[in-house]
């Protein structure tokens, strides 16, 4: 027996066989162990940027659907669930004869088998959820809240406000055109100039055991902005002697304390949006879509208020986003960067109008043998 296992730990053969099995094993076992933490920076990315992507192309499709008067859907990616699997099996065998005519025999064998299982699930906006994000108005509170974050406060009023208190905006919606009140405009450029000198804020506060936001007005602080907020008060028809207005949902006030806003839901500003799409002429003279917005006005204030979405019969080469719908590609082109901007805080305004409870996400069943 020793002489035997002298035999064949001097072998030669004997030796690079078992080194070749050591490196396969340890080449096996070292691919198991990093396939784990190795695909958490590419998924996490991966699936941020793909979700991202999906939303900007569900928006855009859903403002150009509006201007041919189909209807818009929504579908939420409520939940993603990647699962890995790696199953190595490694065999080996020897045989060893002394002076035989077939020699010294050696087998190496692995196997390997790798999946990719990911579970993605979509939960329709219907129901309550639809009405929370796309019907219901955007909250009074949460838009003065985003401009006294620093949000541009005549961005604001034009695109996400109907009326305050008795002024009305413009409306380019073919069922209720309308150009702006002179005073409506003439509120937004003192507000604008306030904003800027920073005599405008908001806090919540609790009266009559609820929570209410009130708005208030920095005096006596600069001659300029004393008569900017003087004006801005007779415009909305406040009472020059209180310190703060309640803030309420409404388009007239109910006293001289009281600021009343009518704000769009994401429906009716989607509306706005779709009436300035460039259509195909042909689409228009056929009834296909709607003739749109006669444009009454050419401000720069109201160029920003706009996102410019182009159309063409051929896909755009360098788009930032883009869909094609009734074989036509509707986009906005990667150098247009305020209409990139005003879309993309588009977006974010879905997350103001979720008053509601959260919706509640489907239980998932996952495997972990």
């Amino acid at each position: 027996m020793p002489s035997i296992i002298t035999s064949m730990t001097l072998n030669p053969k004997f030796k690079g066989f078992m080194t070749l099995l050591g490196l396969t094993a340890l080449l096996f076992v070292s691919g198991c162990a990093t396939i784990g933490p190795s695909t958490i920076a590419r998924d996490r990315f991966g699936y941020s940027n793909a979700i991202a992507d999906s939303w900007k192309r569900m928006m855009l499709l859903n403002i150009v659907k509006l201007r041919y008067g189909d209807t818009p859907i929504f579908l939420e990616t409520s939940s993603v669930v990647n699962q890995y699997a790696l199953e190595t099996e490694v065999n080996a065998g020897a045989s060893f004869r002394s002076g035989g005519l077939l020699g010294d025999v050696g087998s190496v064998g692995g196997r390997a088998k790798y999946a990719d299982r990911p579970t993605i699930t979509y939960t329709p906006l219907t129901g309550q959820k639809l009405s929370q994000s796309l019907i219901s108005p955007i909250p009074p509170d949460e838009l003065f809240g985003l401009i006294q974050a620093g949000w541009r406060v005549d961005l604001l009023l034009r695109i996400c406000v109907s009326a305050i208190n008795g002024h009305f905006n413009g409306s380019a919606v073919q069922m209720r055109p309308r150009v702006p009140d002179p005073k409506f405009l003439q509120l937004i450029e003192v507000l604008e100039q306030i904003q800027d000198a920073g005599g405008m804020g908001m806090r919540i506060v609790k009266k009559e055991g609820e929570k209410k936001a009130v708005t208030f007005f920095r005096r006596h602080f600069d001659e300029s902005l004393e008569k900017d907020v003087l004006l801005a008060m007779e415009l909305l028809g406040l009472d020059p002697k209180a310190d703060e207005y309640n803030l309420v949902y409404g388009s007239i006030q109910k006293d001289d304390k009281e600021i009343a806003i009518l704000t769009r839901s994401m429906l009716d500003i989607s509306a706005q949006l779709a009436a300035h799409v460039d259509v195909p002429t042909h689409h228009i003279e056929e009834n296909r879509a709607s003739y749109g917005a006669f444009d009454l006005t050419n401000t720069v204030g109201e160029e920003r208020s706009r996102v410019k979405i182009h159309s063409n019969v051929d896909e755009p080469d360098d788009a930032f986003v883009s869909v094609h719908y009734r074989d036509t590609w509707f986009y906005i082109p990667d150098t247009e960067f305020r209409s990139k901007r005003l879309f993309s805080f588009l977006l974010f305004l879905f997350t103001l109008a979720e008053t509601g409870s959260p919706a509640k996400t489907p239980v998932l069943t996952i495997p972990t043998g």
